[in-house]
């Protein structure tokens, strides 16, 4: 039976099906692994469930040329936190669990976008606060999403979930940015320029995949571009936002405000974000359902079993 190192709790369910084929070893710590635990890892386990902050980097596998893992089975559809490359240079094959995010990621983006248009937090810090006066025909006059137009940069599972919800629940006209055309059910324009598709949105949404190629794509240009009264939302990864940029442009009122689920440097996140009322701050809640971490904690367990069986795992990335 191989020996399985878990990183983090996780939900019952998983945590059972793992121990039912593999010796475990389950981290009943929530942070991150620093790097001496992944080195000892590599060198200690067959294979390994890591998740989100596991900084599988180049380093750590140089530094463990010859591990006895081969293979880690993320848990998550990102691995942008994993350098595949030096991974499978190193003999070590990766996972992740694509599909089971999709639309508990897409939901929470529509939550972002409804909250931030409707100043839904601010209006709660309102309330708890003990100084709402009662209601009146101007007070906290927001955005109506209905009928507006939504930019979604990245149009994989998630971004076109995101579509869907627009277009067929709020019958927002729908622009995309994406390497390529997407075939939908539904009418979507894709424009090949990012400045010029954000210029013409009420609603930004990110949902690119992470990784150097989008690191900062949101910069002080894209924000400089989108209307003073438009909202940005990321529901991808915080590093595709230049976090500095976004501050000043709500800071400037150069947008009218963002809904953000992911941080640049998470779990830390700006004293001057937060002192901000135009932006809406959940804590990175895109996937947290019991159904969705149960499902992919199960799809991450069902890559195991197949490479422990020597097949070649469902996700391969």
């Amino acid at each position: 039976m191989k020996k399985l190192y878990i990183t983090r709790p996780l939900p019952e369910q998983v945590e059972e099906a793992a121990r039912k084929d593999f010796d475990v070893v389950l981290r009943r710590n929530n942070s991150p692994l620093s790097q001496t635990d992944m080195r000892h890892a590599l060198r200690e386990y067959d294979v390994i469930l890591p998740t989100l902050g596991d900084m599988f980097d180049a380093q750590v596998f140089a530094d463990v040329p010859a591990p006895r893992c081969k293979l880690l089975a993320n848990f998550g559809v990102g691995f942008n936190h994993i350098d595949v490359a030096a991974a499978r240079a190193a003999g070590v094959e990766v996972t992740n669990t694509p599909g089971a995010v999709t639309d508990a990621t897409a939901d929470i983006a529509i939550t972002l976008m409804l909250m931030s248009a409707r100043r839904a937090a601010e209006g709660e810090r309102l309330v708890r606060s003990g100084k709402w006066s009662g209601w009146h025909p101007t007070q906290m006059l927001g955005m109506h999403l209905s009928r507006k137009t939504v930019a979604i940069a990245g149009m994989g599972r998630i971004g076109q979930a995101i579509a869907q919800r627009c277009f067929f629940g709020f019958g927002m006209k729908v622009l995309y940015w994406n390497r390529s055309k997407k075939p939908m059910e539904f009418e979507a324009e894709r424009v090949e320029d990012l400045s010029e598709m954000v210029a013409v949105a009420d609603v930004v949404v990110a949902a690119v995949p992470g990784g150097p190629e989008t690191r900062h794509l949101f910069d002080v240009d894209v924000f400089n571009a989108m209307q003073p009264h438009a909202h940005f939302i990321n529901i991808s990864r915080g590093e595709v936002v230049d976090e500095k940029a976004l501050i000043a442009a709500l800071q400037d009122k150069v947008i009218g405000g963002a809904g953000l689920d992911v941080y640049e440097f998470e779990p830390q996140v700006p004293d001057a974000l937060m002192a901000l009322d135009t932006v809406t701050l959940l804590p990175h809640l895109g996937t947290a359902t019991l159904e969705v971490r149960t499902q992919m904690g199960m799809m991450a367990i069902d890559n195991l079993r197949a490479f422990a069986r020597g097949e070649t795992p469902p996700n391969r990335v």
